[in-house]
């Protein structure tokens, strides 16, 4: 036998709450995953963006000198004609205007003993804190996202940063290229390792000190200038 109208109509309104709950509870939930994909998208594509930067700056001419010279503070950079592994990194984050002389400078000075205690500094220093590749690995560790170095080439992206110890223990640094070795899996990756930048298959030529991801809007990527 069927309920009554009113009965059914009581019954409906009980629910009522409920279904508005479970609609803006769903509504939430909709919007947070939508937020989620965003931002994955959006740092994949920031990463490429930055890989193709360091390709780019393979076009340029420059001298290996990593001599201690004072620079403009922000935006300071060494003449565009010379430059180390760091300046490479520097730059290229400069192209999607993230400046990693503020950030590293504006860090250190936050965080002083988290930094290495290796050059005997007592305070930090904007000229030339950012140009070293202990500082920007801290820094990076820090303020990014840091995996284990590992030997399997899929796990590396365009735009990630490698770092490695030479056979003489001397630091060196590189953003991983959007281009593979052919008929591998490997990416390339832009360095300077004394011969200007260039795009070489040295990903695992070094011994892997550290690997990183930094670009996101939760870690200083600002609004693109184009």
């Amino acid at each position: 036998m069927d309920a009554p109208v009113g009965e059914s109509r009581r019954a409906m309104y009980q629910f009522q709450p409920f279904l508005e709950f479970a609609a803006v509870s769903y509504s939430k939930l909709l919007l947070a995953a939508t937020l989620v994909l965003y931002s994955v998208a959006s740092v994949a594509a920031g990463n490429v963006k930055l890989a193709r930067a360091a390709v780019e700056r393979t076009l340029a001419e420059v001298t290996y000198d990593g001599s201690y010279r004072s620079i403009d503070y922000p935006g300071g950079d060494v003449p565009d004609h010379i430059g180390v592994c760091t300046d490479l990194v520097i730059r290229s984050y400069r192209t999607l205007n993230v400046d990693l002389q503020v950030l590293v400078h504006e860090d250190i000075r936050s965080n002083f003993d988290a930094y290495p205690e290796i050059w005997g500094l007592t305070k930090p220093d904007p000229n030339i804190d950012h140009r070293r590749v202990p500082n920007l690995e801290t820094f990076f560790e820090r303020n990014g996202r840091s995996f284990e170095p590992s030997t399997n080439a899929g796990q590396y992206a365009p735009g990630d940063i490698v770092s490695w110890r030479l056979t003489n223990a001397l630091p060196h640094i590189g953003v991983v290229s959007p281009n593979k070795v052919p008929g591998t899996d490997r990416h390339f990756v832009i360095h300077n390792i004394g011969r200007g930048p260039k795009e070489e298959d040295v990903l695992f030529r070094y011994a892997l000190h550290g690997h990183y991801r930094f670009l996101s809007p939760g870690n200083q990527l600002l609004p693109d200038s184009n």
